[in-house]
């Protein structure tokens, strides 16, 4: 076997009308993400796992979803393939939820082939939570893919360049002033050193919960980095991101026709959709949906708290 063949492979039959790039679109940063990217249909994902790297091709091919893994860790990433793609997502109970708004029950059937995946991991969403913290989405991209690159190791497999997530330990290890150039100041290298130092720890949360506890206790990461980071990590349908600058906006835009709405206000109009209110945060974007625009506009994503 080459290094561009495969290492394992495993077919999957999820629901009809799921969407993979939709659905995997939040493991990416951007189209030019080091670490995971859509190419040609494919969506290429490195990492690393106890067996080692690993690089997890998924692909829609006939109504079924085709996973290709290469590199050490190659079974192990397949075992979790379908909850990277999405396909573990329960939706159980959200149907009746959405019901309750009509923009909600709309949205829902309209994006109904997409899910939320599930990584297992903590850390690699972690790195690029604490990156985004107060600053744009521009700023935040150019430190990751800046320390990404720093610590460069290519990933296994065909699609080249495609490098890993750093480890744990070599960020831990790395002094506060290699980030500046970065664009990194030392408040967040140090939250981020705190953070690496800790890794093992947080990898071995029980749960959602259990992870946001442990998270939020670490100097320098608040409710907004947690909520990101459990989302992702463990596929929380319930994660809502308090202290971003743009989400209580469309929410209360979204849910109540208020072209404003600050953190209480966004958290009392999802109430009704608890279990699954970051799921609707889900929704919402996925439809474009945004509160009008006074004054200069702010990029996306940006100036969230920690």
């Amino acid at each position: 076997m080459t290094a561009t063949e495969p290492a394992a492979t495993r077919v999957f039959h999820p629901p009809v009308g799921y969407r993979l790039a939709a659905s995997v679109r939040a493991l990416t940063f951007s189209p030019y993400d080091p670490c995971a990217r859509v190419a040609a249909g494919t969506f290429w994902w490195a990492t690393r796992t106890p067996d080692g790297p690993a690089t997890l091709a998924l692909r829609s091919a006939g109504g079924e979803l085709l996973a290709e893994a290469y590199g050490p860790g190659a079974e192990h990433v397949l075992d979790r393939a379908d909850a990277i793609a999405g396909l573990r997502d329960d939706l159980t109970g959200f149907a009746e939820l959405a019901a309750a708004h009509p923009l909600v029950a709309r949205l829902a059937r309209e994006h109904q082939g997409l899910r939320m995946p599930t990584t297992g991991q903590v850390f690699p969403r972690l790195l690029r939570a604490i990156f985004e913290q107060k600053v744009t989405g521009k700023e935040a991209y150019r430190a990751y893919s800046a320390t990404v690159r720093h610590f460069r190791e290519p990933a296994p497999g065909p699609l080249q360049p495609l490098l890993l997530p750093p480890e744990a330990a070599a960020v831990a290890a790395t002094p506060y002033w290699v980030f500046h150039p970065f664009g990194v100041e030392q408040r967040r290298a140090d939250t981020l050193r705190r953070a690496a130092a800790l890794a093992d720890r947080l990898e071995r949360s029980a749960d959602a919960a259990d992870a946001t506890r442990r998270l939020t206790a670490i100097p320098g990461i608040g409710p907004w980095t947690a909520a990101e980071v459990v989302r992702i990590a463990y596929g929380d349908p319930d994660a809502v991101s308090v202290g971003d600058f743009h989400i209580p906006n469309t929410v209360a835009w979204a849910l109540a026709g208020e072209p404003r709405g600050d953190d209480a206000r966004m958290v009392a109009l999802l109430e009704p959709f608890r279990g699954h209110r970051g799921r609707v945060c889900l929704l919402l974007e996925a439809a474009g949906i945004q509160a009008p625009k006074y004054g200069p506009r702010a990029p996306i994503r940006s100036f969230a708290r920690y």
